[in-house]
């Protein structure tokens, strides 16, 4: 019966790890990420790759990672417990069953492609009103359409725009802006568009994604 009981715990743990990751899929996380990420969050182990930031800066995703972290903590103290126990009838073998049944019903109406698009809007919708603009990442402030995009270009020593300005550049194009350059640990705003371009010097663009590859493909290839 314990063996059966933690099958069952087992199947549960697995079902909360695919709504959290559908539930991450609609925040506008790429899927392979959030499984990883998921997983991460509920063993408590590898979740300090840079991916994870993608998880702090969003305050929904936030929420969503906290639950993870407890159930996690709970769940190892449900199965030692069981383990430890492993002799006794003490089992709620029937109660945990009805558990799993009600989270798996869930998962596959959540997996549903027209609920999935309600609840996607919504989330979104709630996460504007609900947090300061600075609060929430780039991609759901800047990144509006599929065409838009927020770059950083490293210059190359064979970069064709050096000591020009990003004045010279971008030549009044209205596709795309400078945001800041980075020059070592300095960042340059003030002016940044009439600062000479150095080897090494970081842009940080934003605009239409094809008329930045265009302008900086030389530099983008060597990256």
């Amino acid at each position: 019966m314990g063996i059966f009981f933690i099958f069952i715990y087992l199947t549960i743990v697995m079902v909360v790890i695919e709504i959290n990751v559908v539930l991450f899929t609609l925040t506008g996380l790429d899927s392979n990420i959030s499984r990883f990420q998921v997983i991460s969050m509920l063993t408590g182990t590898g979740f300090t790759t840079s991916e994870s930031e993608l998880i702090i800066e969003h305050p929904l995703r936030r929420k969503l990672g906290a639950f993870l972290i407890l159930f996690g903590a709970f769940s190892l103290a449900v199965i030692i417990s069981v383990v430890s126990s492993i002799l006794s009838d003490d089992f709620r073998t029937k109660e945990i069953s009805y558990a799993a049944v009600v989270l798996i019903v869930f998962f596959y109406i959540l997996k549903v492609p027209a609920l999935q698009k309600i609840l996607s809007k919504h989330l979104k919708k709630n996460i504007k009103h609900m947090y300061q603009i600075n609060e929430l990442p780039i991609k759901d402030v800047l990144l509006k359409n599929e065409e838009d995009a927020f770059l950083e270009v490293k210059l190359n020593k064979s970069s064709p725009y050096l000591a020009q300005t990003c004045a010279e550049v971008m030549n009044d194009s209205d596709d795309y802006m400078l945001i800041v350059i980075k020059r070592g640990e300095v960042l340059i705003r003030k002016d940044c568009m009439k600062e000479k371009l150095r080897a090494g010097d970081h842009l940080y663009l934003f605009g239409n994604k094809k008329a930045i590859q265009s302008t900086f493909q030389e530099d983008l290839c060597d990256e």
